[in-house]
This record gives structure tokens, C-alpha cells and sequence, in this order.
């Protein structure tokens, strides 16, 4: 973000939005392969031209890797026979769709949510890895202070509670203004300026928008501004 707004001689902005979704078309086109009910090839990059594809990583993965991630990034409380299923399943051949793995995950979870399906927080796992989602939205985040202008203002609508911790804690610590060791005897004075501030609470959607738009029910928007 830094760069390409430097590359076009960009020094402050008035605003920066966050939408941390993935599109809708990505997930309604089997060959992008981030939909677990649409047969497609196991890929899940954001940008298939570069990266490892999520088959290619599940080919190499040992079972704790895979389980590692599955149960950190899907909070996956069945992580742990899903990843002995997964490579129980490869010594068979490579898992390469994502109905293959659908499947493998179906029968290694026991019960689910009511209506979700039993490879929702597999998938999303899977995602967030191969295209470091968490990463770099840490990344992003540490930048958007000095790329605003005073009074400017940072949004941030998230869709899991994993994001969400992460934008919440960022915004918090930009916001603080003594950033040291309580008791540190320091005059006030001598203390630095808060980069932000957070601007009102939470906002999630409303009925009537989830109802129009179910993908929004776990949205979460959060404001901060230049201080």
C-alpha cells in the first residue's frame, strides 16, 4: 500500500478501507477452488500465479502442520482427526479437488453447527494460509497511521473472529498514548502523541441486512481516526 501510493506521488490520505472479505465471485467459481460445494481444483490463492496452491501444500505438509494450521486458523476443535484423515487419505493418491477434500473432512468430523457444513472451517484454514491473510493484515495495519492525514479516517470490516482480534488490537495500541512500563517515571510531557483513536464501538449488521445478504452475519466493522 505504502508503494503503490508513493509510485503515484501520494504522500496522505483522507481514508483507508478495509474489506477483508473474500469476493463472492471467488467463491462461486468452481476453478478458483475456494468453494467446498463445487467441484474444482484444490488451489485457493488469491492470485493463482504465484504461491503454492493448497494441494501442492497438502502433498508436503507432515499431519502436525497440517493440523497446526487447521485448529489455529480454522479454530477447528476436530483438527486433529481431520489431519490424520488428510494424510491417510494422500497415501492413496494426491487430493487435488476440493470435493475430494470436502469429503475426506466429512467423515472425519463428527458433528457441526447446524447448518454448516463439516469443511467450513477446514477450508477457511486452508485459505488463510496459503495466501497469509493474517499476516498480511498485520502488515497493512502498520502502515495506515502514517499514510493518513490528520482526522482521516481507517475502516476495517472483518468476517472471522481471528481478523477481527487482530484489527481490535492493532487499533487499541495505536491509540495508546503511553506506550511504556507503568511506573516508569516519566514526565507527561516527554510522553508520544496517540497515532489514532477508535471512533465509536463495533458495528455488525443489522436483520434486515443479513437477511438480504446472508454472507454479512458475521461482519464487523471497526473505525479508527488520525489523531
Amino acid at each position: 500500500m505504502q508503494q503503490a501510493l508513493s509510485e503515484r506521488g501520494i504522500t496522505r490520505v483522507a481514508g483507508v478501507l478495509l474489506d477483508l472479505g473474500v469476493s463472492s465471485p471467488q467463491l462461486d467459481e468452481a476453478h478458483r477452488g475456494f468453494s467446498f460445494a463445487r467441484e474444482g481444483p484444490l488451489d485457493m490463492r488469491m492470485d493463482p500465479t504465484r504461491g503454492e496452491s493448497a494441494a501442492d501444500w497438502l502433498a508436503r505438509a507432515d499431519e502436525k502442520e497440517i493440523r497446526e494450521v487447521i485448529q489455529a486458523y480454522g479454530e477447528e476443535r476436530f483438527a486433529k482427526g481431520i489431519a490424520r484423515a488428510i494424510v491417510a487419505a494422500r497415501d492413496a493418491g494426491r487430493i487435488g479437488s476440493t470435493t475430494q477434500l470436502a469429503a475426506i473432512v466429512g467423515g472425519a468430523v463428527r458433528t457441526r453447527e447446524p447448518g454448516q457444513h463439516p469443511a467450513t472451517r477446514t477450508f477457511q484454514a486452508l485459505r488463510i494460509h496459503v495466501n497469509q491473510e493474517l499476516e498480511e493484515l498485520e502488515m497493512t495495519l502498520s502502515q495506515v497511521p502514517s499514510l493518513l492525514e490528520t482526522g482521516g479516517r481507517a475502516v476495517v470490516i472483518s468476517f472471522h473472529s481471528l481478523e477481527d482480534r487482530i484489527v481490535k488490537n492493532a487499533f487499541r495500541e495505536q491509540s495508546r498514548a503511553d506506550p511504556y512500563p507503568k511506573g516508569l517515571p516519566i514526565r507527561a510531557s516527554e510522553l508520544p502523541a496517540a497515532q489514532m483513536k477508535i471512533v465509536g464501538r463495533p458495528i455488525r449488521p443489522s436483520d434486515d441486512e443479513v437477511r438480504r445478504n446472508p454472507r454479512a452475519r458475521s461482519a464487523v466493522m471497526r473505525v479508527a481516526e488520525k489523531a
